[in-house]
C-alpha cells in the first residue's frame, strides 16, 4: 500500500501546498495513492503519539510513505533518525520529495540503520557514566546511597500495632504478608521490628 502523509505544525495552516506536491510527484511517477494521512500538530511531539505513530504501526513490509519533505517526520534529527530506523526494520519504504530522500531495500537504509544503533549506543554510554559520576559524587560528599529509610510516620504506625503484629508473628504469618498488609517493604518491617521488641 501506498501512504501519503501530511503535516502542519498548527491548525491555522493549510494542506493544500504539501498535497499538491504529492499528487504531482505521484503523477509524474505513475504511483496511486491508497491512504492518505493529515494532521495538525508540532513535529516536536514524539511520533508514537501523532497519527504518523499509528500510521507506522499498521504499515507493513514494502509498504510506501511519501511526504513533501523529510521535517515533516519529526523537527529534531534524533526523532527523525529513530523513525527512519523503525521504518528500515519493518521494511517500511520512505519517499521524500522536496530533499529527494529515498529509504527502501538499498545501501541507504543500511547506513542509517547503522548509523542510529551506533548514536543510540553512544547515548546509554553516556547516560550510565553520568550515573556513575553522579553517584560517586554523592558518595565523595558524605550522602547516604541507595533506598531511603521508611519514614518516621510509618515507624509510628507500625509502633502502634506492634500487639498486632506480634500476634501475626506468633501465627507464623510471613513478614512479607505482614509488611503488604501495613503497606511497606518487607525489610522496613523487620528492621522496626527487631528495633521495637529488641
Amino acid at each position: 500500500m501506498v501512504y501519503a502523509y501530511i503535516r502542519v505544525s498548527t491548525e491555522m495552516q493549510n494542506f493544500s501546498s504539501q498535497e499538491y506536491e504529492i499528487r504531482k510527484y505521484c503523477s509524474q511517477r505513475d504511483i496511486r495513492i491508497d491512504k492518505w494521512i493529515t494532521e495538525a500538530r508540532s513535529g516536536m511531539l514524539s511520533y508514537e503519539k501523532r497519527t504518523l505513530g499509528k500510521v507506522l504501526r499498521k504499515m507493513k513490509k514494502g509498504d510506501l510513505l511519501i511526504c513533501s519533505e523529510i521535517s515533516r517526520l519529526g523537527r529534531n534529527m534524533l526523532m527523525i533518525m529513530s523513525i527512519l530506523n523503525y521504518c528500515s526494520a519493518k521494511g517500511i519504504f520512505i519517499h521524500t520529495i522536496k530533499d529527494n530522500f529515498d529509504l527502501s531495500d538499498n545501501i541507504n537504509s543500511k547506513i542509517i540503520a547503522f548509523a542510529f544503533a551506533l548514536a543510540a549506543e553512544i547515548e546509554r554510554n553516556l547516560i550510565s557514566q553520568r550515573t556513575k559520576e553522579a553517584l560517586a559524587a554523592r558518595k565523595a560528599s558524605g550522602k547516604k546511597l541507595g533506598r531511603p529509610p521508611g519514614t518516621s510516620k510509618k515507624k509510628i504506625s507500625i509502633y502502634k500495632e506492634k500487639d498486632k503484629i506480634k500476634e501475626m508473628i506468633e501465627r507464623h504469618e510471613s513478614i512479607s504478608s505482614i509488611a503488604r498488609h501495613y503497606g511497606i517493604h518487607r525489610n522496613t518491617l523487620r528492621k522496626y521490628i527487631e528495633e521495637i521488641f529488641e
